[in-house]
């Protein structure tokens, strides 16, 4: 072998990459420390570009095409390299190449909570995940923060390096949005393609690549907040209350037995009640409502103070449409004044006006 054919040899004069994996985002070129041709003819495919590197300062970037390299077209490298007049002889540098299609059906979510302030809840803890579609839109930015010096920078070893910071972006952008987490839950579609324009700044000032989609597919609120939900909704079902302890009353007669009786308590005590406020109401003036039932009267005040300012447990039951033991259970629990007097007990009525008002 004559010495010109091994100088040959240990110059480059193309250099190229086809990528067959399709998890490849940045590929460092194997130079087997030979040094670059002047002259030397560099391709780059479509969905590639390349970044020279030079003495660890990033030099010119290469779009698809083909390339001879001389001074006109690396200007960045003649100048980091000194040749103020162009250059004859060979020169070493590193070469990237990076993989600029489209990554799609990327995987984040948050592997503890995140804490945000909600409208409805106050201070709320939520658990998200879904799917994210990226591209590199900066090389050098991409290989300083992201892929480093690494030979072959793959997939699965971005979403190792980003899943946390994706997730960090990601509560920083809900934070700014404000959205309520009932919404959250409810507008996942929506709520993605609101969140892109806030994401996309960071991903791309920080990091060097632009994120075309972001999916939410699941946002999950704690177990007692699902509990405090699902109360809220029974609330709303059940609508009418009134109309709500009919049904039951009726319901629970039609099924007979200990059943009726069981069903009937909570709805004699809510029509006694109502009635109670329709006393309450006649006492004050105020004419009753429309088809309400009216209790009978209070003994009007007369002579016999006996009859006109004190009740029985009986006449308190009566005027309630309620038991005696329910009365009895009021004046047990102190809210309903009374008196014994000897082996009777009985209630003035200024106690049970009172006891009226609430």
């Amino acid at each position: 072998m004559s010495i010109l054919d091994f100088i040959k040899k240990e110059l480059i004069e193309i250099i190229e990459w086809t990528d067959d994996s399709r998890d490849t985002l940045s590929y460092r070129w194997p130079d087997e420390d030979r040094q670059i041709k002047n002259g030397a003819q560099l391709i780059v495919r479509e969905s590639q570009m390349v970044q020279f590197v030079a003495a660890g300062q990033y030099a010119d970037l290469f779009g698809p095409g083909k390339h001879t390299l001389s001074t006109q077209n690396i200007p960045v490298l003649s100048t980091i390299l000194g040749w103020k007049y162009g250059f004859e002889s060979p020169f070493k540098c590193d070469v990237y190449y990076l993989n600029t299609r489209l990554f799609t059906g990327n995987k984040w979510g948050t592997a503890n909570p995140v804490m945000m302030r909600d409208a409805d809840f106050g201070v709320v803890r939520l658990r998200a995940f879904g799917t994210y579609d990226f591209r590199i839109v900066d090389p050098p930015k991409f290989l300083k923060e992201v892929a480093g010096t690494d030979q072959n920078f793959r997939l699965d070893e971005f979403a190792d390096t980003m899943r946390s910071r994706i997730v960090s972006v990601f509560t920083e952008a809900l934070a700014k949005a404000g959205v309520p987490a009932l919404d959250v839950a409810a507008r996942y579609s929506e709520l993605g393609e609101a969140l892109l324009p806030i994401i996309n700044p960071a991903m791309s000032g920080k990091y060097g690549i632009e994120i075309t989609s972001f999916i939410l597919e699941n946002v999950s609120v704690p177990p007692e907040v699902e509990q405090a939900i699902d109360k809220r909704s029974s609330m709303g079902v059940i609508g009418n209350l009134n109309d709500y302890v009919k049904y039951q009353m009726g319901h629970g007669m039609g099924e007979g037995g200990e059943g009726a009786a069981a069903a009937a308590v909570p709805a004699q005590m809510a029509v006694g009640f109502g009635m109670a406020q329709e006393m309450m109401r006649s006492m004050q003036g105020t004419p009753p409502a429309a088809g309400a039932a009216v209790p009978p009267p209070l003994p009007a005040a007369g002579a016999d103070a006996a009859v006109l300012d004190v009740l029985t447990p009986e006449q308190a039951a009566h005027a309630l449409s309620v038991s005696v033991e329910d009365v009895m259970a009021s004046i047990a629990a102190g809210e309903l004044k009374a008196r014994k007097i000897g082996n009777a007990t009985r209630i003035a009525r200024s106690a049970l006006e009172e006891f009226l008002r609430g």
